[in-house]
């Protein structure tokens, strides 16, 4: 590709559980392509080394060492890739200096990022930056948020299309998943709620579901924090945790994309539990369970198995209406662990989209829906085992 920068992806945190797996999925999946060039980068050149053979990766793929507490060794990094693809998290604890170098030096920025108290506080301190520099900077790039943010969208171009205009009222429902969380994610929400009980302003950014729209507060949103029998549907629902940061960023991308979704758009996302007494008591016992939370879980840097994130899966559903009573399905889903097996593939193509086939797309911080949109959903379609699929 054309371009003076020696490497056109840098994987930061290529020797982490995560990072491995976007790595191991980048050798693979493109082990012949030769229109791109990457990099493994991380604190130690040995760790590199290491996960570089175990992986099967070529013994010429370049390691970079950066280390988050030497600012040199950063731009250095920075100086030599048009993207970093950073999954070095807690991001509120290791990714605000990165964030703002990319966004003054003009590279771009995809990461995992589920933490939106965080993600205000960058958008607050660096859009400008980027918006000047042209740095896309793309958080959530992982399960959270790319089926959701993309499945909504994806909705509201077919509803375009068949009644000629969007559903100002769209309900996303996971129907089913099946997966682990990793160390990372359990980090990154104790992380969010240590700093939100520490100061009130956070805790108020971390229950608006309009924190990643500053300067526009949106029609009052259901809370989605109690289980109930949705008739529509004829299924339990119960909160969804992911719901948090998955809906702050479907109205951000309604935002970015001049509102198409409407000013008085409503969204909210829950958990299918199937009908009856059996869904009732599974929904119940979803909703009180604070399995996140608690000590002895895995820890940073470890997570599920390569068995468990292949017989892993998920479907969500997105239902849009409108007051006419015109309706309309649309199914996002795959066949791997959500957050492991599916994640690593979404956020390698959602860098190689933004590299490849984004090259109009200006600078900001931006969603994924905004950034890329269709040409997303086709990378993800034909490359990382994504369904999209009207029912």
């Amino acid at each position: 590709m054309s371009t003076n920068k020696e490497f056109d992806i840098v994987v930061y945190g290529a020797s982490g559980f995560t990072g491995r797996l976007v790595a191991e999925y980048l050798a693979k999946q493109y082990k012949d392509d030769k229109s791109f060039t990457w990099a493994m980068a991380g604190r130690s050149a040995d760790k590199l080394a290491q996960v570089r053979d175990e992986i099967g990766a070529p013994k010429d793929i370049p390691l970079v060492v950066a280390d988050a507490e030497d600012a040199g060794s950063m731009q250095a990094m920075l100086d030599n890739t048009r993207l970093i693809l950073t999954t070095v998290g807690p991001y509120q604890l290791y990714g605000s200096e990165l964030v703002a170098m990319c966004a003054q030096s003009g590279v771009d920025y995809v990461d995992l990022c589920g933490e939106p108290v965080w993600m205000r506080h960058m958008i607050d301190a660096n859009e400008a930056a980027a918006k000047e520099s042209g740095a896309r900077i793309v958080f959530s790039c992982g399960f959270d948020s790319i089926p959701f943010d993309l499945g909504v969208y994806h909705l509201q171009q077919l509803a375009k299309e068949k009644f000629g205009h969007t559903f100002n009222r769209v309900k996303g429902r996971v129907k089913k998943m099946q997966g682990t969380f990793s160390g990372g994610t359990a980090a990154s929400l104790k992380a969010t709620l240590a700093a939100a009980k520490q100061d009130p302003k956070q805790f108020q950014l971390l229950l608006n579901p309009f924190s990643l729209t500053p300067g526009f507060a949106g029609t009052e949103q259901p809370a989605g924090d109690k289980p109930y029998f949705e008739e529509s549907l004829n299924t339990w629902v119960t909160p969804f945790i992911m719901a948090a940061i998955n809906t702050r960023n479907v109205h951000r991308s309604n935002m970015l994309l001049s509102h198409q979704y409407g000013s008085d758009f409503v969204y909210d996302e829950m958990l299918m539990t199937g009908p009856g007494e059996k869904g009732e008591s599974i929904a119940k016992a979803v909703a009180s369970d604070k399995g996140m939370m608690k000590d002895g879980g895995p820890k940073p840097g470890e997570g599920p198995s390569k068995e468990e994130r292949e017989n892993g899966f998920y479907e969500v559903l997105f239902v849009g209406n409108d007051q006419e009573g015109q309706n309309l399905t649309v199914s996002v889903g795959a066949t791997l662990d959500p957050g492991y097996g599916s994640t690593s593939r979404m956020i390698t193509e959602a860098a190689l989209c933004l590299i490849k086939d984004a090259s109009d797309t200006p600078g900001g911080i931006l969603t994924p829906a905004s950034a890329m949109g269709d040409k997303l959903i086709t990378r993800l379609v034909n490359n990382a085992g994504l369904t999209f699929k009207q029912l």
